[in-house]
């Protein structure tokens, strides 16, 4: 028996790039997943479909879910969308989206969770924030807000049902590569060298792979992080660690 062996797991985007691998990583170490998503790519997990828009749709699921589990070990609402575009040239349309899906579906999903996360003899809520949440990319501006948004509720969360037994923490991943990565490169010139420059940033001379997101998640999601709750968990290669203008080195 796995880390995770008679425990119940609920993952919002669960058939992305990350959500998918942190199904797959859940059921080896013998978790009963549901993957809860748009669309059913295949993969890990039971796939359910889920709009974290919609709050019928939310209560809805939750409600049939109470009537098949007596509890929910854990929860990961990693369910995401990216708009490139700065302040200037983002409609109203698409700030209210991205808050809807990146805050408002955390939000909804974790609060019609929570009466099967009480049931649980120790949950975990594992929500997803950024580095882009600590510091900003060029032209995301509205993504970074939603970012900063997940990191403060992910705290508050932490604080207010910690003591009923439920830990909350936030993943900050940095770059990963996923279709929504390889979607920030597309239609920018050599795409190729856009990638390799993106690795050479980072002190580790690479980005990071869906694996590495579920790895974490894995082990906050498990008993051996019992003690781990409201914090912000960066993983991003050492990126955010240093100051990129000192790329303009000085020669003794």
């Amino acid at each position: 028996m796995g880390m995770l062996g008679g425990k119940t797991a609920f993952v919002t985007g669960g058939t992305g790039g990350i959500g998918s691998a942190i199904c797959e990583r859940f059921e080896k170490e013998g978790a009963d997943v549901i993957a809860a998503d748009l669309s059913d790519n295949g993969g890990a997990g039971t796939y359910c479909h889920f709009d974290v828009t919609s709050e019928d749709v939310v209560k809805n699921t939750f409600k049939d879910l109470a009537s098949k589990w007596d509890q929910l070990d854990i929860l990961v609402n990693a369910a995401g969308i990216e708009i490139e575009k700065t302040i200037e040239h983002t409609s109203l349309e698409e700030w209210n989206r991205i808050f809807a899906i990146n805050v408002t579906g955390m939000f909804l999903t974790s609060k019609y969770a929570l009466p099967l996360l009480r049931k649980s003899a120790g949950a975990s809520v594992v929500n997803f924030g950024s580095y882009d949440g600590y510091i900003a990319d060029p032209k995301l501006a509205a993504y970074c807000a939603t970012k900063g948004a997940v990191h403060a509720l992910t705290r508050a969360m932490a604080c207010d049902h910690g003591p009923e037994g439920i830990r909350v923490n936030a993943i900050c991943p940095g770059y990963v590569d996923t279709p929504m990565l390889e979607g920030f490169f597309e239609g920018k010139g050599d795409a190729e060298a856009r990638k390799k420059a993106a690795r050479d940033v980072h002190p580790t001379k690479t980005y990071g792979q869906p694996v590495d997101i579920a790895n974490l998640v894995n082990w906050l999601a498990s008993d051996e992080a019992r003690y781990a709750s409201g914090q912000l968990w960066v993983i991003d290669g050492g990126l955010s660690a240093q100051v990129q203008q000192m790329s303009l080195r000085h020669e003794p």
